[in-house]
């Protein structure tokens, strides 16, 4: 990672951390980059969620991109698994997504996607940083040379129309409730549950600039179990601000997670003899649980750290086709270069009319094992994760868990802490554990 990139773009608080002159910088480089640098002009899309900052970064990016020459073409309030489409297919130099996913409103972020709607590649990215940080100069454009803006709201609904068509069965009869956590799904999601006939119940549809994320949506799931059971429905989908992410309620209320989406998906995908490799691709935190039903069922796995990134980049060398996160980030790597959140509830509906079963049912395999976390704050993260005696606790806790659970001690990406987390048959053999290994690490003097 970068000085301002991580592994899902530039993100902070607005105008705090990054700010409209930031937004400036990153339009005028990828502009020339992609442009003059190439001896042409460059065509870049942008997309952006519903925060009210949005807007802002919006106008930003496109000054910078139209005063090096690029022209910007823009798709309004958009998803991000939409601009990473349509930058793919109608042949963009790169493509710009302006959001902080499930941040709140106040927070904002700018994601790079190559123009095959990947994630930017970190060479071109530390390129970008050190524009920013004034290491290259890079000249404007002058006369017939400068760019201008394209509303694009087409993409969008091409966008909408390769959704639909996603589908290989009518949806009439089904009650499906949605949440949109009135973010960038709100104008794209219960149009495309309408027009494949599904009876469509939405709430948090009213972004207004301050209320993306806010009680709602996927990371605040009880409200649509709530739903859903109240009004009877079969099945519930929501998704996070930018809805590249999806978590599903069953029709008892039960959530279903991502990982009970990869075990339901790539179980159907086996059993229809598309399952490439016969494995699945998670991250290091998905629970024992999907591995303990995956063994049941004989499909394989492949362990990555944590962040779709590093999920589908697995994905490319391997060629494995369904992988991602417990927070509901699926990637199906035959349709699509990012997490979808509307695709992914899109593939579940499948599931469920091909099988003629309830998603209670299609998940009950999948259960779900006790976890317990703890963050430790210490003063050196590479110092208390190496300590002989740190590792030989992880080692002796791993040896008594056997084959019925499992410990991972990692450390945080952001935070000077090392995170101690064991699953196990109950919350209290986990807790024991955990503070097994804590009482160690404090013992040998690591805490800060």
């Amino acid at each position: 990672m970068g000085k301002y990139f991580g592994t899902d773009g530039f993100r902070g608080e607005a105008n705090k951390d990054l700010t409209f002159d930031h937004a400036i910088k990153i339009g005028r480089f990828l502009g020339w980059y992609y442009g003059a640098n190439q001896g042409k002009k460059a065509k870049v899309l942008i997309g952006k969620d519903t925060r009210r900052s949005s807007y802002m970064f919006e106008y930003a990016l496109c000054t910078g991109l139209m005063a090096s020459g690029a022209d910007a073409y823009i798709m309004h309030v958009t998803t991000t698994p939409s601009v990473a489409y349509i930058t793919r297919i109608d042949d963009f130099d790169c493509g710009i997504m302006i959001s902080a996913s499930h941040n709140p409103f106040y927070d904002n972020g700018i994601k790079v996607l190559n123009g095959n709607g990947e994630k930017m590649e970190e060479e071109t990215l530390l390129k970008v940083e050190e524009y920013i940080d004034g290491k290259i100069e890079i000249p404007v454009a002058e006369r017939e040379d400068i760019g201008r803006t394209v509303d694009y709201v087409e993409g969008r609904n091409r966008y909408i129309g390769y959704l639909i068509s996603m589908s290989k069965y009518s949806f009439k009869g089904v009650k499906v409730g949605l949440d949109c956590a009135n973010g960038a799904s709100w104008n794209i999601a219960k149009g495309v549950f309408n027009a494949l006939g599904a009876k469509t119940y939405v709430i948090n549809d009213s972004p207004d600039g301050y209320n993306i994320n806010t009680d709602c949506g996927s990371t605040h799931i009880e409200h649509l179990q709530k739903f859903v059971v109240e009004k009877g429905l079969d099945i519930g989908f929501a998704y996070d601000g930018d809805a590249d992410r999806c978590l599903c309620v069953d029709e008892k209320g039960n959530v279903v997670t991502g990982d009970h989406i990869l075990y339901v998906y790539g179980l159907y995908m086996k059993e229809r003899g598309k399952l490439l490799n016969n494995k699945v691709v998670t991250t290091i935190m998905s629970n024992f649980g999907l591995y303990k039903a995956l063994d049941k069922v004989g499909i394989e796995y492949e362990k990555t750290a944590v962040g779709d990134k590093y999920v589908y980049e697995n994905m490319v060398q391997t060629g494995n086709r369904i992988g991602g996160e417990q927070s509901g980030h699926i990637i199906f790597s035959k349709y699509a270069t990012t997490g979808d959140g509307i695709l992914t509830s899109l593939k579940m509906m499948e599931v469920m009319l091909a099988k003629q079963k309830p998603m209670s049912e299609l998940a009950a395999p999948c259960k779900f094992y006790p976890q317990v976390l703890k963050n430790v704050r210490v003063k050196s993260k590479p110092d208390a994760q190496n300590d002989p005696d740190v590792q030989a606790a992880v080692k002796k806790v791993a040896d008594e868990l056997g084959e019925d659970g499992r410990i991972l001690v990692r450390e945080s990406g952001t935070e000077p802490v090392i995170r101690v987390m064991v699953e196990a048959g109950s919350d209290e053999v986990c807790e024991k554990y955990v503070d097994q290994v804590i009482e160690v690490i404090t013992a040998k003097g690591h805490l800060a």
